[in-house]
């Protein structure tokens, strides 16, 4: 009678085979946690923002300042204005924050802006009334700037133009 041996296989992977297995496996996985990782390590920063306007003089005596593009929107309190002659023999400089409770959606206040969607946001659309005539710059050269304080960038620097007659 023949013996029936068995034959016991125990061996699956030589240790070679195995550690550049486990070697390939460890630097995969590191190389995946570096990845998702550095994109949130690293912080984009958020462009200036870019404007342009429109300025109207009305034979009424104000002047609207129009926002007719506007990249992105804009948080009131961020954003400051400032109206100043050329010439300080014209009159005195104003000036102040968007957001102000004697400047924002305030109708007959000397100057007003205007949320046109009403989102309390400055976004294109949006509108500054002067009253030029109770603030004198209605004659000489008055200039009216808008400065977003958080990248201290000009948005706007324009000269107001003379009222229609």
């Amino acid at each position: 009678m023949r013996s029936m041996r068995r034959v016991k296989n125990d061996e699956a992977v030589s240790p070679v085979i195995a550690t550049v297995l486990l070697l390939a496996i460890t630097v995969m996985l590191s190389s995946m946690v570096f990845v998702l990782m550095q994109g949130a390590l690293t912080t984009t920063e958020k462009s200036a923002p870019q404007a342009t306007v429109s300025v109207r003089g009305l034979s009424n005596g104000f002047h609207v300042v129009r926002l007719t593009s506007l990249d992105q929107t804009i948080d009131p309190a961020k954003l400051q204005w400032n109206l100043a002659p050329d010439s300080f023999d014209d009159g005195n400089p104003l000036g102040g924050k968007v957001a102000d409770a004697d400047v924002y959606g305030l109708i007959g206040a000397n100057v007003s802006f205007h949320d046109r969607d009403a989102g309390y946001s400055v976004s294109q659309g949006d509108y500054f009334v002067i009253d030029s005539t109770s603030i004198g710059s209605d004659s000489g050269t008055w200039r009216f700037k808008l400065v977003d304080t958080n990248s201290q960038t000009v948005l706007v620097n324009i000269m107001l133009p003379p009222l229609d007659a």
